[in-house]
């Protein structure tokens, strides 16, 4: 049944590419929107994990999805359906983004509506390419030109008269550069030499700058078969990107990584491969699913007391052991018993919990947890192990070898879940496959065969299960946690 009641427009600006440049509030309303309609330029990357419902209506050069007229209806259309609708634009949505035009028609249709404001690309993608827009040695202000002509012809590209003292930019100039170009030099004095970059998908790790004089930049563009979007910066200020680019250095900018982790746990991962430029690509291969029967483990909670040791093996198993224990009216004081943890990840689940782990092996696999209790006096003693379905049983059979009364209980399976058909395509173009988990390893195997990425395992375990797989692993991680995972890989193309 449809809303009588109008609903709500936020015409949001996504920034200039870069997920993480968007606003908060813009972020908050992305996940809160029950109707998305979004441009070529947002990036699809901040549409993860909303319930809204999508629609795209993206105009690249002269292709359009819908005209200008019908994503007007459309946006007013969801609102009077009484649904909270995002309309979301690249960059600001005022700034040479019809944003004011969509404002106009929603206040001729009296629906109530709210500007969000965005990371204007003008600046951010030159700040990205180590260009400032000022600089007091350099450029005492700027301005910023519209380098499209309308469709009809009816309105020529405005050009601005030369000042040394200012930095010129141009939008959705990429087209007309060559026209621009000659135009500045011959109708408005430009001098020849005055440095110029356009760079192209700035703020992305597919960003490309070329560098010339506004006389050599149309050529530079053609030899670099650079394309939009673009930005074209005319001015002093360009001759700085030499020593003030940062991006464009990063040890992995340009290199497409991804992340087989499960959708929760990806996060840590990704942030940290985004903040050393490479490109993300999350793409779960496990999912994880509480074990269907839990009375075992249920079971062991009534007699917590007597485990002398409960050994946790994953994060995984931490969250879901806590989880149904509180389910069952416990809480942490039930538990008297000493903790181990495989490694790092475990241990500051286990913190979460107000719980410090006793042991803690120096490699972090099973057969170093199994040398770590060596030093402890552990014949005779019950052993808790809550576990994957999957865990490999070499730990509890060390422990069982060493004496120990051990009890393995399987609380938890890692699934393969449903797998995006646009996301495979995208898997199978990257530079690096990472995996975290033999789970991982497996699932993906099922999923892909053709396996053309350089491939990098967080530790011999996961590499081993490469290569029962027919996947070669190019990089194992020294340290057997997320952070020796990235190290490994910075080290491996720093070669």
């Amino acid at each position: 049944m449809t809303n009588k009641h109008k609903g709500f427009v936020y015409l949001v600006g996504a920034g200039p590419g870069d997920p993480e440049l968007i606003s908060v509030k813009g972020n908050e309303l992305i996940h809160t929107a029950d109707c998305i309609i979004y441009d070529y330029l947002a990036n699809p990357a901040l549409l993860h994990n909303t319930h809204a419902e999508l629609i795209y209506a993206g105009k690249q050069g002269s292709r359009h999805t819908l005209s200008q007229e019908e994503i007007n209806a459309l946006i007013i259309q969801k609102a009077e359906e009484g649904k909270l609708v995002v309309r979301l634009k690249g960059g600001d949505p005022f700034i040479f983004g019809r944003g004011g035009e969509e404002a106009e028609e929603l206040v001729k249709a009296r629906i109530p509506f709210a500007i969000v404001p965005g990371i204007s690309s003008f600046y951010s993608a030159l700040a990205y390419a180590g260009i400032p827009i000022t600089h007091r040695d350099f450029a005492a202000s700027f301005e910023v030109i519209t380098g499209h002509r309308r469709a009809d012809g009816s309105e020529d590209i405005t050009l601005p008269d030369y000042s040394a003292q200012k930095t010129y930019v141009f939008l959705m100039g990429m087209k007309n550069i060559d026209a621009i170009c000659n135009r500045l030099i011959h109708e408005k004095n430009f001098p020849v030499d005055t440095p110029t970059a356009v760079v192209t998908r700035g703020t992305t790790p597919e960003q490309k700058v070329a560098t010339g004089t506004v006389q050599t930049i149309a050529d530079e563009v053609k030899r670099l078969k650079l394309t939009p979007p673009a930005i074209i910066a005319i001015g002093r200020v360009v001759s700085l990107r030499l020593a003030l680019r940062w991006y464009d250095t990063l040890p992995l900018f340009g290199k497409k990584v991804v992340v087989t982790r499960t959708r929760e746990q990806a996060s840590v991962l990704s942030k940290k491969l985004h903040n050393l430029g490479a490109g993300v690509v999350e793409f779960p291969t496990i999912a994880i699913k509480k074990y269907d029967e839990l009375s075992p483990l249920h079971d062991a909670f009534k007699k917590l007391h007597t485990y002398d040791w409960i050994v946790f093996t994953s994060q995984n198993a931490v969250t879901i052991f806590f989880d149904e224990l509180f389910t069952s009216g416990r809480d942490a004081r039930s538990i008297q018993s000493r903790i181990a943890a495989i490694g790092p990840a475990t241990k500051d689940a286990l913190r979460k919990y107000s719980i410090i782990a006793d042991v803690m092996p120096a490699e972090y696999v099973a057969e170093s947890l199994i040398d770590a209790f060596k030093g402890v006096e552990i014949a005779g003693k019950n052993v808790l192990i809550p576990c994957s379905v999957k865990a490999r049983e070499t730990l509890a059979q060390g422990l069982k070898q060493a004496g120990a009364i051990v009890e393995r209980i399987h609380i938890y399976d890692a699934v393969q879940p449903d797998v995006d058909e646009f996301l495979k395509e995208d898997v199978k173009t990257a530079d690096v496959i990472t995996f975290t988990s033999s789970s991982t390893v497996r699932n993906f195997a099922e999923i892909i065969n053709d396996i053309q990425a350089t491939i990098a395992c967080i530790g011999p375990v996961t590499a081993d299960e490469c290569r029962k797989h027919g996947i070669q692993p190019h990089i194992t991680a020294k340290e057997y946690t997320i952070d020796g995972l990235v190290n490994a890989i910075v080290e491996y193309y720093a070669v």
